[in-house]
């Protein structure tokens, strides 16, 4: 099921975090765009799988909870990829894909 959308997203300065990211920090990097996917589309954020860095920033692949079912038999899980610049601010994301996980899985 190899989904992919994708967003572009021009970030402006006012919505800069006052906090610096160090470019140079993968972990940093994770945490940040894991943030930003996170409220930018509304689903938990279960863990980051990747972190790569890229001719113009970062690229990081971002585990996402879309559907939990209750009882909690089977969960809808998405992989999306966040591209950050070296500053970390937001360039692009998009789901790469999508798959389930059962009770057993977990």
């Amino acid at each position: 099921m190899a989904e992919q959308s994708r967003t572009r997203v021009r970030s402006s300065s006012a919505a800069r975090k006052d906090k610096e990211t160090p470019t140079s920090d993968p972990g940093a990097m994770a945490r940040r765009a894991a943030e930003l996917l996170q409220s930018l589309i509304s689903h938990r954020a279960e863990g980051v799988t990747a972190v790569r860095r890229t001719d113009d920033g970062w690229c990081v692949a971002v585990d996402v909870l879309e559907l939990a079912r209750i009882p909690d038999t089977t969960s809808l899980l998405a992989t999306y990829e966040v591209k950050l610049d070296d500053d970390g601010e937001l360039l692009e994301y998009y789901r790469t894909h999508r798959y389930r996980r059962g009770a057993a899985d977990q």
